[in-house]
């Protein structure tokens, strides 16, 4: 029997003077801009992590994320912020929010053992009256059959005692347009009132709150919207590998394709997928369905051709060298970029390593530049560091671009590598033809390359 569906009891409300408004469990890439945003709110704020470095360093106004600089950090101490590892600090909280990892298994299903971590930490230190938030990704079900009983070993009743509920990190890391306050916010809650008090929280400090039924048609909104960038960047993929066959340039009838107005978005073909949830989201979705006893033939066929792209790099490079006479095995070969997307430091599940895996157990000399990223290893194994953009592009028998920073210019490209695989498509984004701009066509899609020894993907 459910006691929060069967107690119309409204949840008491916290009466301590003292009380914290947040404490946030997990201070990393969505952790620690939701904190940061809701102090510049005017919330009091708490942020616990069991990392001593990261505590440590936060205190000393030092950011370990991209989208927070050490100035950002600072400025969130000045407005009474502070960080601990002592979990004492839920025991005044108003409102507490899970934020911690939930990465792949061994086994490839979810691995919530920070979540179940975070829960029975709180449950030591729960109240009446709480507000208790889950935002790390993980499939439908979870707040409510993992994360509910786990508090409720408190003696208090989710729903009656407590309110519990799921709401989606949406961070983008990187993303100069959108962040925690314009981003709209989906909610779900335990129950009615759950739902409410959870808007209402994020309704301090996020332009647009949007409510869900419950908290696992919140749980499927996260999968939904990261299932369907997977399944249609691996269509992109395996369109990249026969278009090639066939001769046709995909980037130009993509450009194409996105003049329509209504009915088509446009992807991107590239080297895989990384990040923390294009790669690992999907898994979660497709565990649930298995459970079940249904194959999930969408997610699984993505995961397979997204996660052959390492491979096909590695063979487009190999051909590019023996169209110039040149073996893999024998050939000095840079990578441009390591970290999964442009312009940030975060290489969680980049393409760059498989990618160089395979060139490595091939034969091939590696380097690699990276304006993000100081030292890289692939397997335990240091892989030298280019800092001399120029000169590393002068000397490598093959350059692939991996990671499309804004350093790599289609112009300086062009003029210095010998060989280049281009597979983020930087060198379309040069100034476009006239005719292209004629057409309203997408421009930076459209540039034809102009010599031999450069390919896109």
């Amino acid at each position: 029997m459910d006691a929060a569906a069967n107690n119309p009891a409204t949840v008491p409300e916290q009466n301590n003077g003292s009380a914290t408004d947040l404490v946030v469990l997990g201070l990393g890439y969505v952790g620690l801009p939701l904190a940061a945003e809701a102090v510049s709110s005017g919330l009091r704020v708490t942020g616990f992590d069991v990392s001593d470095r990261v505590v440590d360093g936060l205190n000393q106004a030092i950011s370990h994320v991209d989208d927070l600089s050490s100035d950002d950090v600072a400025m969130m101490l000045d407005q009474g912020f502070s960080a601990t590892t002592d979990p004492a600090c839920l025991a005044t909280a108003r409102t507490i929010v899970i934020c911690v990892p939930t990465p792949l298994s061994a086994e490839g299903g979810p691995d919530l053992g920070a979540v179940t971590s975070a829960a029975k930490a709180i449950a030591a230190y729960l109240t009446p009256g709480t507000l208790v938030i889950l935002e790390s990704t993980t499939y439908p079900g979870t707040t409510d059959e993992v994360v509910r009983p786990l508090l409720e070993e408190s003696g208090l009743v989710a729903g009656s005692d407590f309110h519990l509920a799921f709401s989606p990190e949406r961070i983008d890391p990187g993303n100069p347009t959108f962040g925690v306050a314009n981003t709209p916010k989906v909610v779900g809650g335990l129950t009615e009132a759950c739902g409410e008090a959870a808007a209402s929280f994020y309704g301090r400090f996020v332009e647009t709150v949007v409510r869900a039924r419950g908290t696992r048609e919140a749980e499927m909104a996260k999968l939904l919207e990261n299932t369907y960038r997977h399944v249609n960047i691996a269509l992109v993929n395996e369109m990249a590998i026969f278009c090639q066959e066939l001769g046709v340039d995909l980037w130009d009838s993509i450009a194409a394709a996105a003049t329509k107005p209504f009915g088509f978005q446009a992807f991107y073909p590239g080297p895989g997928v990384g990040g923390h949830c294009i790669p690992i989201d999907p898994n979660y979705l497709s565990y649930k369905v298995k459970t079940l006893g249904y194959p999930f033939r969408f997610v699984e066929l993505a995961q397979e051709i997204n996660g052959r792209m390492p491979s096909y790099v590695m063979q487009r490079a190999q051909e590019l060298l023996n169209e110039s006479g040149l073996a893999l095995s024998r050939s000095k070969v840079l990578l441009l970029g390591v970290t999964y997307k442009a312009d940030i430091a975060d290489q969680r599940e980049s393409p760059a390593r498989p990618v160089a895996r395979k060139l490595a157990a091939k034969g091939a000399t590696l380097t690699y530049h990276d304006p993000h990223v100081e030292s890289w290893q692939v397997d335990g194994v240091d892989v030298p560091r280019s800092t001399d953009l120029e000169q590393a592009l002068a000397e490598a028998d093959l350059t692939i671009l991996l990671t499309d920073h804004s350093d790599y210019r289609p112009k300086l490209l062009s003029e210095y590598a010998r060989l280049l695989l281009d597979t983020r498509g930087v060198l379309r984004r040069s100034e476009p033809e006239e005719t292209a701009i004629a057409a309203g066509v997408p421009t930076q899609e459209r540039r034809r390359i102009q010599r031999e020894g450069l390919q896109v993907l």
